[in-house]
Parts: C-alpha cells; structure tokens; sequence
C-alpha cells in the first residue's frame, strides 16, 4: 500500500530533511511507485505538489527537497496504488474546502466494497477509495455540524465516530489537517517522535543523510513527525495508539482520550 508523512510544529519550519528519505522509499527504497504528493499550510492557503511519476526520480519532489518551504502543518504522501490507475487525479493527499477552510486528507490502506451515499456537497474526481472516504468525512462533518465548525474536542470526537464507522471496510491509517491541527489515525502502521530542546543529531534511514538539529533551531521549538514507517534510525519513534484518531497541535501529541 502507500506511506504518509505529516509534520506539526508550533513554529514555521521546513521538511526538507525528513522528505528527503521520505522521497527515497517512492520507488527507490521501496515499492510505491504510483504518484506522490505534499500540501503545505501557509496561513489560510496551501501549497499542494502532485505528481503521478515515482517521487525518487520525479523533478517536482527534487524542487521540494531542495525549497525549504517553511509551513506549521504538512501532509505528504506516495502512493502504491490499489483502487484507481495511476494519474494525477488519483494523486494524493486531496483538498477540499469546509468552513471556509481548506482540508487537506491522505490515506494508507485498501476499504474494499465501499460505497457511501454522497449527496453532491463533495464528489470524487478520481477512482480511489481515499478520494470517496474523504468526501464522505466532509460530508458527514457537515451534517454533523450545520451551523460551522466546532471546537478541538467536538471535532475530533466526531472524527473517532468516523473512524470507527469505516473500519469495517478495511485498513483505515490517514492524516487529516484544516491549517489549525493534524488528526492522525491509525489502523496498522503508523509511527512519531517529537523533536524539541535539548536537540539531536538524526540520521535518515534511506539516505545516508545526518543533520545537527541543534544548529539549525532554537530551545523553543517543537516538531511533530509522523510517518508511516520511522524514517531515522538513531531516534525513538512511538507507534500511535491503534484504532483512536489523535490530534497534533503546536508539535504536541494530545491524547485523544475520550
């Protein structure tokens, strides 16, 4: 299947050395050779780079390592695919608007026989499963809540019951950010760490690729980092809590306790 990618910080950083392996394993160090893409939150806008090729030798992914494009939110994803050709429409993470904000979604895993009923407000322009479950989680956020959009904990209690409704089609791991927080959930793999003071040297797993991070931030920031996969191999990543979506905020990962 695919692999995600997020970052949460409480301050605009950069994800250029973590994309770096990240982009490796798309089609280099790995299979997922179906498309790639990455959504950077600036303010109220986003940056969003889509590419059907392999990210490893994709000259769009090559700009993105290279551009430190500083953001408090980020969504990447590579993509094996299982429902829908390869193709830019196909491509994720998928953005549509809600409460006059932009959502931005990606998806890890296959949810076989699923059909939702969709009444318009959000439609898929693709062939992919991910594409038909995010429209349907707008959709249902929307009904949900008629007269706009409800606080931290509201919100992410209605994406647990959301969660736990599509389950049942099959693996559900996904990351989810309105600009504001992350929500992640997982089904069978997905992993974090949190970078903050005293920092520490990281060491890539697919590149042989070592930064300082000490040299290159100050005491006060934070970083959250979740991918399907840890992506160093000198650095403690955490499994996250199966089956329970949990939100990012400020580089912080809240418990998601109900």
């Amino acid at each position: 299947m695919c692999e995600l990618l997020g970052m949460n910080c409480n301050v605009p950083t950069d994800i250029c050395f973590s994309f770096t392996g990240f982009q490796a394993r798309g089609g280099g160090t790995d299979a997922h050779r179906d498309g790639w893409g990455i959504a950077f939150f600036e303010g109220r806008g986003v940056r969003l780079f889509l590419d059907p090729q392999p990210s490893c030798r994709s000259p769009v992914a090559g700009f993105v390592r290279r551009y430190p494009i500083r953001s408090v939110n980020v969504i990447a994803h590579i993509r094996k695919a299982t429902q829908g050709p390869s193709g830019l429409e196909n491509t994720h993470p998928f953005m549509r608007e809600l409460w006059g904000r932009y959502w931005i979604f990606a998806h890890n895993g296959d949810l076989a026989d699923y059909s939702p009923a969709l009444d318009g407000s959000y439609l898929p322009v693709g062939q992919t499963d991910s594409e038909r479950v995010f429209c349907h989680l707008l959709q249902t956020l929307r009904s949900r809540f008629p007269d706009g959009a409800p606080g931290p904990s509201a919100l992410r209690d209605a994406l647990d019951d959301f969660a736990s409704a599509t389950r049942r089609f099959g693996t559900f791991n996904f990351l989810l950010s309105n600009g504001d927080e992350l929500f992640a959930h997982r089904s069978t793999d997905l992993h974090y760490v949190i970078r903050q003071a005293p920092f520490a040297v990281a060491h890539l797993r697919d590149e042989d690729l070592t930064v300082d991070f000490s040299e290159v931030t100050t005491p006060d920031d934070r970083v959250a980092l979740i991918a399907t996969l840890p992506l160093t191999d000198n650095e403690v990543w955490t499994p996250l809590p199966g089956e329970r979506v949990l939100t990012f905020s400020d580089g912080v990962c809240l418990s998601g306790e109900r």
